[in-house]
């Protein structure tokens, strides 16, 4: 578990247990922040019953960002709502703080959802109430008074970069900034979790990429654990350190980004990655295997190989070795190198021929230095371009 330095903004008490307070765990002796537990949700539809949740188990550890991706109707709302009760889960336990948010009572449940904040797509600001205005209203909601709410209010604006525009209306800011004064909102009250619920979808990716990067300030000087729902990949992989994949309602993969993105284990999570890391080779590549194809020795063997490859081993020599050990050719045909969390990945689609038993050596030999190694067909690229 990494420590994180609190900042002023974000005095992390120190509390007892309280009503509904249990121990959750993510793993034996790591304490999770969030933990949820055969969650179930279910819906009454016109044609009868809809599952929208199917026994999710989650673990989200103390100032972590985690990302909830999926496409559209897979559950990721149903899901974030759940973690602050707005939706009440059919079945199963919603662990917040080691308190169990569905043991609570009406008057218990409101303290608790202090302590989650959360930011919304579409801003949810008042167009009759200030910047300044806007960031207090859960205070002033709270009876808290106008001097304490000036020095918890002053310094949020300042954090995210609105203080000179404390006494603009909605109406007079971008809509970048209209996600900056919810996210001032959302941390208001000191919470220790905050819910981003598809909070960049609607802004241009320069504004997405600002209020990501001060998602991430938020999560390091104040220590919080970030929830971020998306259904775009490029999201996640900008600020997430773990990240799970939703579909139909089931969680179906998930682990570190960088695992995530270098070894997709499900065909969802590949679709989802192929915004970053194309999976598809163009047809001009495709062309160009079936002439290496045609000019191979006859007694030689010939490979289409996706190589994937994060960490030490994308600055290891390993295709060059590979030549000189095995005795093989590599034509490199597609690729792309990018990075997560100052942590190097990449793709690169090559042919490799030569004789089948050395051929068949160095793909171990890769294997074995730590890169993915998935052979392609040809026919199975021309369906996928159909």
């Amino acid at each position: 578990m990494r420590w994180r330095r609190y900042s002023r903004f974000h005095p992390f008490p120190s509390h007892g247990r309280r009503a509904g307070q249990i121990q959750a765990c993510a793993a034996p002796g790591i304490f999770s922040m969030i933990d949820l537990r055969g969650i179930t949700q279910t819906y009454q539809g016109p044609q009868g019953p809809v599952e929208a949740l199917r026994g999710i188990d989650l673990h989200i550890t103390p100032g972590e960002v985690f990302g909830i991706i999926g496409k559209s109707g897979a559950g990721k709302s149903s899901l974030v709502r759940v973690i602050n009760l707005l939706n009440r889960p059919t079945m199963g336990q919603v662990i917040v703080g080691g308190r169990d948010l569905t043991q609570l009572n009406d008057a218990e449940l409101r303290a608790a959802r202090r302590d989650i904040g959360m930011v919304f797509q579409h801003f949810n600001l008042l167009s009759s109430r200030t910047v300044f205005d806007n960031a207090a209203l859960p205070l002033e909601l709270a009876g808290m008074d106008k001097a304490a709410i000036r020095a918890r209010v002053n310094p949020l604006l300042e954090l995210v970069g609105l203080s000179a525009l404390a006494d603009r209306y909605p109406a007079q800011i971008s809509g970048g900034q209209k996600q900056r004064v919810g996210i001032a909102r959302a941390l208001a009250s000191r919470p220790k979790v905050l819910l981003s619920d598809e909070a960049t979808s609607a802004l241009d990716p320069e504004t997405t990429r600002s209020i990501l990067d001060l998602l991430r300030q938020v999560n390091r000087e104040l220590g919080l654990t970030v929830v971020l729902i998306t259904h775009q990949m490029q999201v996640i992989k900008q600020v997430a350190d773990r990240v799970a994949v939703i579909e139909a309602g089931r969680i179906v993969e998930q682990g570190r980004v960088i695992d995530v993105f270098t070894r997709p284990q499900q065909a969802i999570t590949r679709s989802l990655i192929d915004e970053i890391l194309p999976q598809e080779l163009p047809a001009s590549v495709l062309d160009h295997v079936r002439k290496l194809a045609g000019q191979l020795n006859p007694a030689h063997a010939g490979r289409l190989l996706r190589l994937s490859y994060a960490g030490d081993s994308a600055y290891q020599p390993i295709l060059s070795q590979l030549i000189r050990e095995y005795g093989v050719d590599m034509s490199i045909l597609h690729g792309q190198v990018d990075e997560i969390q100052d942590e190097t990945f990449g793709s690169l689609a090559v042919y490799a021929s030569g004789e089948a038993q050395r051929l068949s050596g160095a793909v171990a030999h890769l294997r074995a230095g730590g890169v993915e190694v998935q052979e392609v067909t040809v026919a199975a690229q021309e369906e996928s371009h159909v």
